[in-house]
């Protein structure tokens, strides 16, 4: 076996495991940093969802668990650890994350010939309500984009102008603008290549306010960048951090009184409510977007319900009265 790589595994001494299992469960974690390249966040949260199942079933069971133990676990049994979630109070955006967790890890033990059970595949993941983006009005998020180049040092405010330019002019994620290339920069009105989640490219038009905030910000910028460097860098040259960008936001968020909601994801999620509202074909933003569903963008259209349902309540003389 090539040595690992990836982020080191978690301590084995947090999980009530016998030896055997104990060893598949180190072997799971060198897979996920190695093969899957799982950060240490990742790995941090996945191991705490698998140690606080094999802690249901030590009290559940009555033994400490291993293989054979897995191996013979029912449906009942897996449907009495989502009870017992759900008497702590805990979400159930949470339950169903550590539900996908022993998913993956039961289908990893499968593979490799050391439990094969069934059962999990019986037990249905908790239905999620389905949550609705958190839009700005253009009025605020002309506010941002404006406020955005009042820095203390010119070039990092026309670079948080033209970040920020992208993420709501072009329905860019974060990640996503941070991602592109000084090669790639869009200094002119046309098309812009991105490559988005699952390693698939879309193109989105670059309006010419969105040309002239890059090109201000590339005329600005301190450093020489190659071309194959990132486009956006920190004090330093170095290539921005998100957190940065975060950091940004939640200062303008202060200074201009916005709500929690205006965060730079906000910003995509603007763009795409604000082209529904004024006309936008649906199937037309899931492209803008690089939804792989259309019911993905859907979710906006409950946006739009709402704000049509606010201006009858203040406009129309039935609502008033």
């Amino acid at each position: 076996m090539r040595p690992s790589r990836g982020p080191a595994p978690l301590p084995l001494a947090r999980f009530a495991a016998s030896p055997d299992l104990a060893d598949a469960i180190h072997r799971w974690q060198c897979w996920l940093g190695d093969e899957r390249r799982a950060s240490p966040h990742t790995l941090a949260a996945y191991g705490g969802d698998l140690a606080a199942f094999l802690d249901f079933l030590v009290v559940h069971r009555g033994a400490l668990p291993g293989l054979a133990e897995l191996d013979a676990l029912s449906p009942a049994d897996f449907r009495a650890y989502l009870a017992a979630r759900a008497a702590n109070a805990l979400q159930r955006s949470s339950t169903a994350r550590a539900l996908s967790v022993l998913r993956g890890f039961f289908r990893f033990l499968d593979r490799r010939g050391l439990v094969r059970n069934a059962a999990l595949a019986a037990v249905r993941t908790p239905k999620l309500p389905r949550s609705v983006p958190k839009a700005l009005s253009a009025e605020d998020a002309d506010a941002v984009l404006a406020d955005a180049q009042r820095a203390p040092e010119r070039w990092i405010g026309k670079r948080d102008a033209a970040i920020f330019v992208l993420l709501y002019g072009c329905g860019l994620r974060l990640g996503e603008a941070l991602g592109l290339t000084r090669r790639s920069a869009p200094l002119a009105p046309g098309t812009l290549a991105v490559a988005g989640k699952g390693g698939k490219t879309r193109h989105v038009p670059v309006l010419p306010a969105v040309a002239e905030a890059v090109a201000a910000y590339v005329a600005h910028c301190p450093y020489r960048l190659a071309p194959e460097d990132a486009l956006f860098v920190g004090a330093r040259g170095g290539a921005l951090h998100p957190r940065l960008v975060q950091r940004r936001m939640q200062a303008l968020r202060a200074q201009l009184g916005l709500a929690e909601k205006a965060t730079p994801h906000a910003l995509r999620h603007s763009f795409a409510t604000h082209l529904l509202e004024a006309g936008g074909d649906l199937r037309a933003i899931q492209e803008l977007l690089g939804h792989a569903s259309l019911t993905t963008t859907q979710r906006y259209t409950a946006i739009d319900a709402a704000r049509l349902i606010a201006v009858y309540d203040k406009a129309h003389p039935r609502a008033k009265n």
